[in-house]
């Protein structure tokens, strides 16, 4: 009993010590987003909570934060949305669909993997200026509607269904549209929830591509923001007032987490999701 008790206890603290470990940067960033400009730069630094948390909330508010992420909740929510449907079709497709060069396709989309935004970032500006949409949330949503991830993660989960399904669908009559609509996607609700999330997060923390295509404050997304909060008219640093504004827009992705959690978990399993 001892020696169990022992192990038990071992495991159970190294696992707090993890998460500690991973919950330190929030925990940073919350307190903080408490000091002052001169308890931020202190030697030793603080690590209690300081006397300038109200303040520093406020001036974040005022900052303009709290449009950029409606317009960052709009681009994101945009984007995942036609990710997610434009992935759901390409998956029918590759699946069960028989046409010629089928897998030599496959093989391109997953080439695309490869080649991320920041290397096709200027042939891809080119052109959005071509097509007049420079400074446009178009411009922010069109570039990011296809994904290969999305695509690969559904056509794995398709191939994991049994073909029986596919055979009584077509006893009734279903089309592909209906066979997509009437039983593979409220068979793939774990993947579309774990995927959703994905996409969501990366299009909030999404900075380079914002950072080169809009010009305008008032279309600029969430993450420019955080670095005009760095910086006040002085031009010098002020940490209380980013950690402030760190943490109010953590807040979406974190509730969108929290939200499609054990879709998330699920989604990646082998299992069924029953």
């Amino acid at each position: 009993m001892k020696k169990k008790w022992t192990k038990t206890v071992l495991i159970h603290g190294t696992l707090v010590i993890a998460c500690f470990i991973i919950a330190a940067p929030l925990l940073f960033a919350l307190v903080g987003s408490t000091h002052t400009r001169g308890e931020a730069s202190s030697y030793p630094p603080k690590i209690s909570f300081g006397s300038a948390g109200f303040e520093n909330y406020e001036t974040a508010r005022k900052s303009g934060l709290g449009k950029m992420m409606w317009n960052t909740f709009f681009v994101a929510l945009s984007a995942t949305l036609l990710k997610t449907v434009i992935a759901l079709f390409a998956a029918l497709a590759l699946v069960y669909f028989q046409f010629r060069f089928k897998n030599l396709i496959f093989f391109f989309i997953l080439i695309t993997l490869m080649f991320p935004i920041p290397v096709r970032v200027v042939a891809l500006y080119d052109l959005v200026q071509k097509l007049k949409m420079g400074n446009t949330y178009l411009a922010l949503i069109l570039p990011f509607i296809a994904s290969a991830t999305g695509t690969f993660l559904f056509r794995q989960h398709f191939m994991s269904i049994p073909s029986s399904f596919v055979d009584a669908a077509r006893i009734d009559g279903a089309g592909p549209i209906k066979f997509l609509i009437k039983i593979l996607i409220p068979m793939s609700l774990n993947a579309i929830g774990a995927l959703a999330l994905i996409l969501f997060i990366y299009m909030w923390n999404e900075y380079l591509w914002p950072l080169i295509v809009i010009t305008s404050k008032d279309k600029q997304l969430v993450q420019l923001g955080l670095k005009m909060l760095m910086q006040d008219v002085a031009g010098e640093q002020v940490w209380g007032v980013a950690m402030a504004g760190a943490v109010i827009t953590i807040l979406p992705p974190l509730f969108l987490f929290i939200l499609l959690q054990r879709q998330f978990t699920r989604g990646f399993a082998l299992t069924s999701g029953k």
